[in-house]
């Protein structure tokens, strides 16, 4: 499992810069126009992928900084979003890389922003909704930015196999 969960985190980094590089061609007013997106526009969605992951790593780690809401605008400007997404897509491959079987195997108790009762539950089912929540949210970045006209990205998990992950095949 721990493998997977590498490839994942490498995936992750991989695809988040693929987004970010098309976001970056939007104009200001593009990048915030509300496209029907859960979080409305782009920089929402983006903006809440980055306090959903602060928020998972601080449960995870108990260190860093945590945002109380799911919808926090943590930045508002394309440049500093990017940047926090690139910090924190490398806090999560260092995360990942430290875990050992024995961790994963072991419960995890936590309480959700959305209802605040306490969750035990194990360490791999955290780490493998953290992941798809990652991949689901991405896939409305791809909505958001092919209403915008702007051309499909391919994000599948076999594309960046056959490109950037192709380690991971081996052995």
């Amino acid at each position: 499992m721990l493998k997977q969960y590498r490839m994942f985190a490498d995936y992750n980094r991989w695809a988040n810069a693929l987004v970010y590089d098309a976001a970056s061609e939007l104009t200001q007013a593009e990048f915030h126009d509300n496209r029907g997106a859960f979080f409305g526009s782009l920089a929402g969605t983006l903006n809440h992928l980055v306090a959903a992951d602060r928020i998972w790593m601080k449960r995870f780690t108990g260190q860093g900084d945590a945002p109380v809401k799911l919808n926090s605008l943590l930045h508002d400007d394309f440049a500093s979003l990017r940047q926090a997404r690139r910090v924190e897509d490398q806090r999560i491959i260092d995360w990942v890389n430290g875990l050992d079987e024995s961790t994963l195997a072991g419960t995890f108790t936590y309480t959700p922003i959305t209802q605040p009762i306490e969750i035990t539950q194990p360490l791999w089912a955290a780490v493998s909704h953290f992941f798809n929540h990652q991949t689901h949210h991405r896939g409305q970045c791809h909505m958001t930015l092919t209403a915008l006209g702007k051309p499909s990205l391919v994000l599948d998990l076999v594309y960046y196999l056959r490109a950037d992950g192709k380690k991971w095949l081996e052995g």
